[in-house]
């Protein structure tokens, strides 16, 4: 039911569209094959670049450094000591 059109849903839609341009459908129909293939290959030059964004190393992580030597003491926060008010608000 909603897959591919049948037959008789092709003779419909070519019945239409004869109608519809007449002798003009050869030029319409080259047209829309023409449209069908550059958006195809812009789709395919999408994909390319995305895989090949996707699939190569960036040359920046080839390039780092060593970490400093002096790390080796750990970090301990520190924050004000918390005192209470002395008076209840009025």
């Amino acid at each position: 039911m909603f897959g591919a059109p049948g037959w008789q849903e092709m003779m419909v839609v070519g019945i239409i569209a004869l109608l519809l341009f007449g002798k003009r459908l050869p030029e319409v129909a080259r047209s829309l094959g023409k449209g069908l293939t550059e958006f195809k290959k812009g789709m395919a030059g999408m994909t390319d670049d995305i895989q090949s964004t996707v699939y190569t190393q960036p040359e920046s992580s080839k390039t780092t450094r060593p970490l400093a030597k002096d790390d080796d003491e750990p970090v301990v926060a520190s924050a004000p000591k918390f005192t209470p008010p002395s008076e209840p608000p009025a």
